[in-house]
């Protein structure tokens, strides 16, 4: 993971937004104190609840259930904000030279070089991916 300097706006991957309102204690540390520091601003890309519903539905994600059901009251309680996907983001997500395969996870790596932001997120895979900067 590469050293990252906080540019007050963070992209939440969806495993961060939903232990951040469901299982916080699943959180390091420094997410827990960047989560809390009302300076920076919480973006979640409007990809996070098509996933969450999928993994829902098919029962990888049980515990989506509440969130999805009240998404936009969850994303206003944690002081997020819903960053739509545009055009831009999708086509960037394409054509990332990255083998990983996962098409939420390249969507979000496609917002967060777009739009330069810091993902939080645990997952080690965006490390192969320089043009994105991993926060955990």
């Amino acid at each position: 993971m590469r050293s990252v300097t906080m540019t007050g706006r963070l992209l939440l991957d969806t495993h961060v937004f939903l232990w951040a309102v469901r299982a916080p204690e699943k959180l390091s540390t420094r997410v827990v104190a960047l989560l809390e520091d009302r300076s920076n601003e919480l973006l979640v890309c409007s990809g996070t609840p098509w996933e969450l519903a999928i993994k829902y539905r098919s029962g990888k994600l049980p515990e989506a259930g509440p969130v999805i059901t009240d998404y936009a009251a969850t994303l206003l309680r944690l002081g997020a904000s819903s960053l739509p996907i545009s055009h831009s983001h999708s086509i960037q997500a394409g054509l990332l030279d990255w083998d990983h395969r996962d098409p939420f996870d390249r969507l979000l790596a496609g917002v967060a070089v777009i739009e330069g932001l810091p993902l939080v997120s645990r997952d080690e895979v965006f490390d192969s991916l320089p043009e994105v900067s991993r926060v955990w």
